[in-house]
């Protein structure tokens, strides 16, 4: 994982920003909590930048005080399927599958904005993970994140791309200030598929297109679509 360590905060502002994204911290033994901020490695990361990639080591627990982290599986052609991003609050159940399996990283963790995060060593994670409390958090948050990646998983073998898209753009408001090539960044697809499909959304009178910007015009239209499919714009 990437070191960037300009303008970080005290260790005071520290401490008390990572607990009030991380309450569970609070929870743990005076000793081990003593020994977490100790040993805490903070770093804050520039939009962008790769904080991890497949066959990489893992190199401890991250904590997101502040920004987005996005964690794709990348294919050799360069082509990405997101699973899920990590926020504020959240942890990333590939860092610690890889931590408590003793393998490498099998995905790639990108930071969506500028981002604080505390990078827990491992070794330390691992003495953490005798404490109940901070166990009890780490196996809540993977159960969830599998629950997604599960749905994740039925969203890309039983539904078409374009109602994958349909559902995507209801999910981001009625008006979605976002390039066609993040969209299919979000979809993992490719650009010139999703702005074939929005032309085809935007005939159909669904939504309104311009430069770095999509209205929505017909948003029940776009629901119902995104959950029976064709009988408008198709395409998978």
């Amino acid at each position: 994982m990437s070191s960037h360590t300009n303008a970080l905060p005290t260790p005071q502002a520290e401490a008390k920003r990572l607990e009030s994204c991380y309450p569970v911290l609070g929870a743990l033994s005076a000793s081990a909590h003593a020994r977490l901020l100790h040993s805490a490695q903070w770093m804050r990361v520039p939009a962008g930048a790769m904080l991890f990639d497949d066959r990489q080591a893992c190199e401890g627990f991250p904590f997101v005080v502040e920004g987005s982290v996005r964690v794709s599986k990348c294919a050799p052609s360069g082509r990405e399927l997101p699973l899920y991003r990590v926020g504020p609050g959240e942890t990333c159940i590939i860092s610690s599958s890889c931590l408590l399996g003793h393998e490498d990283y099998n995905a790639r963790g990108v930071t969506e904005s500028d981002t604080l995060l505390m990078l827990l060593p491992k070794a330390v994670f691992d003495e953490m993970m005798g404490e109940r409390p901070f166990r009890d958090f780490v196996f809540h948050l993977f159960a969830e994140r599998i629950a997604d990646l599960m749905q994740l998983i039925e969203e890309v073998a039983f539904r078409k791309l374009d109602q994958r898209l349909a559902a995507l753009l209801l999910g981001k408001g009625r008006v979605l200030h976002v390039t066609h090539q993040a969209l299919a960044d979000d979809l993992g697809s490719v650009r010139e598929i999703v702005t074939r499909l929005l032309h085809h959304f935007s005939e159909d009178g669904w939504v309104d297109l311009a430069r770095e910007r999509i209205r929505v015009l017909a948003p029940e239209r776009l629901a119902r679509f995104a959950q029976v499919g064709p009988q408008g714009p198709g395409e998978g």
